[in-house]
């Protein structure tokens, strides 16, 4: 039977059990919300109806023959790519599972250290070794930016040996590597590239983007669907070139992958891949179109930088996501958490994060012209009402860390706990990270220095949101045992 982008497999096919009235004699013990009706009544009796398990005219997602295949097939197409999977664990899983797929035990990875922790996760779990790239740092934003290509080059000239490079692109704020040519050159030295394309689902269906991974010809991507491409919040795809054994690939997921997959989550990547494909061109040209007249207003209001395409240096900012609205705050006196914090607790409005010295506000098609206006206005009022001097701001976002071990021999090393202030000289054995983006300013096997403290405790004192550390309070950090600083 022909497939088209029209078609939504599983969609349909609970459409079809709903209009059965199957009794269920099966799990979930709600039995289609009758059996906990406070929670049917939050939901919906819709949602509740079509909250059920794997069966025959549904499919399996561990081992998929019939609509979960076909949905796959189409998701497939719609990303130009040979291959794709529904993921239900969220872009972690995505990630997770295309490193566990590159790399065994002792292998190397060529990666930026600016990756989501998910990568670094994976590698724990992997016993892979990193070969950080260090990106280069925007001196006045003070975010990380892109992969150098001569910094990739001198990585892979020095480890040969090395299975696969990782690319975040675009970054949470926007910033994009040069794809092709970094793919071009792994695949010259017969490396993999994996690419964490999180943040870059409309690459692939709107135009005046940045190059998308596949049409990169890169061989595995995790896309977050449920960012911007309007699916459930955990959903996400996993795209694979015609290099991958896809085969091999699902055996890879399902060793950590549920085994009760949601088909609220499943649909949801159905539905939402069958509109990209439909309507994806009008839908990104009208989030460009909201994206662009904001940070044309928030720059005329003085003081904050939305930046775009004119950070472009043709290497580690090789092209930006104009969808992007991040917005630099230092120059109004107020770090990008305390922005952040203004924004929703003075003005009910929630952005996607704030780190020290810039805000993301995620823009979609969700978005309503006076909803941006909305935003403008405060951002204005927040100037007005909050800004001081920016004297005492700590200007330095992206800190490169120092390797002594490798994530998982440190993760699972003998450690002490001890006072954050005292851990100088000292090598983490956990995470420390302000979360979102959940890019660790700490990773397990990176050492521990008076700058890194210095982060912490003035991110803490902002009010960002820190989280990774055995101790909730963020008063303690575990280091390795046995240690002799220098």
């Amino acid at each position: 039977m022909a497939l088209y982008q029209t078609d939504a497999p599983i969609y349909e096919a609970l459409r079809k059990l709903r209009r059965m009235r199957v009794v269920p004699f099966d799990v979930p013990g709600h039995k289609r919300g009758r059996g906990n009706m406070e929670l049917t009544e939050f939901l919906g009796e819709d949602c509740m109806n079509v909250d059920v398990n794997s069966m025959k005219p549904l499919d399996n997602l561990c081992h998929p023959v019939s609509v979960i295949r076909d949905a796959e097939t189409l998701a497939a197409q719609a990303f130009h790519a040979a291959s794709a999977f529904f993921m239900v664990g969220g872009t972690t899983s995505a990630v997770q599972s295309m490193i566990m797929y590159a790399c065994k035990s002792g292998d190397k990875i060529i990666m930026p250290r600016n990756v989501h922790r998910s990568a670094i996760n994976a590698l724990i779990l992997t016993g892979a070794v990193p070969v950080y790239v260090n990106p280069d740092v925007n001196a006045q934003l003070g975010i990380a930016l892109g992969m150098s290509l001569a910094q990739v080059e001198q990585a892979i000239l020095e480890n040969p040996d090395a299975k696969a490079i990782m690319v975040n692109n675009p970054t949470y704020y926007g910033i994009c590597s040069d794809l092709r040519r970094i793919t071009k050159l792994a695949h010259e030295h017969n490396m993999l590239v994996l690419v964490d394309e999180a943040h870059g689902t409309h690459f692939y269906f709107g135009e005046n983007f940045p190059v998308s991974a596949m049409d990169a010809g890169a061989d595995i991507t995790s896309v977050s669907m449920h960012k911007s491409g309007g699916s459930l919040t955990q959903s996400s795809f996993l795209i694979m070139g015609k290099s991958v054994n896809s085969d091999y690939m699902r055996q890879i997921i399902n060793l950590t992958q549920t085994t009760s997959a949601s088909y609220l989550l499943l649909s949801s990547l159905d539905i939402s891949r069958k509109r990209l494909a439909l309507m994806g061109r009008d839908i990104f040209a009208e989030t460009i179109e909201m994206a662009e007249y904001a940070r044309s207003e928030i720059n005329s209001i003085g003081g904050y930088y939305a930046y775009s395409k004119e950070l472009i240096n043709g290497d580690s900012i090789f092209d930006f996501d104009v969808s992007k609205l991040s917005v630099y705050t230092l120059p109004v006196g107020l770090a990008g958490i305390e922005v952040y914090d203004y924004l929703r607790d003075e003005y009910d409005i929630q952005i996607e994060f704030g780190d020290i010295g810039n805000i993301l506000a995620y823009i979609s098609v969700g978005d309503r012209k006076r909803d941006i206006e909305r935003l403008i206005s405060a951002l204005s009022e927040i100037k007005r009402r909050f800004g001081r001097s920016g004297a005492d701001m700590l200007t330095q976002e992206y800190i490169s860390p120092i390797v002594a071990e490798t994530p998982r021999t440190a993760f699972y090393a003998d450690k002490v706990s001890l006072p954050l202030n005292e851990a100088s000289g000292h090598v983490c054995t956990e995470f420390v990270m302000c979360y979102p983006p959940g890019i660790p300013i700490l990773a397990p096997g990176e050492l521990v220095t008076k700058e890194i403290i210095e982060y912490i405790n003035y991110a803490r004192e902002k009010g960002c949101q820190l989280t990774g550390t055995e101790d909730i309070n963020i008063e303690r950090l575990n280091v390795l045992k046995q240690h002799n600083k220098e």
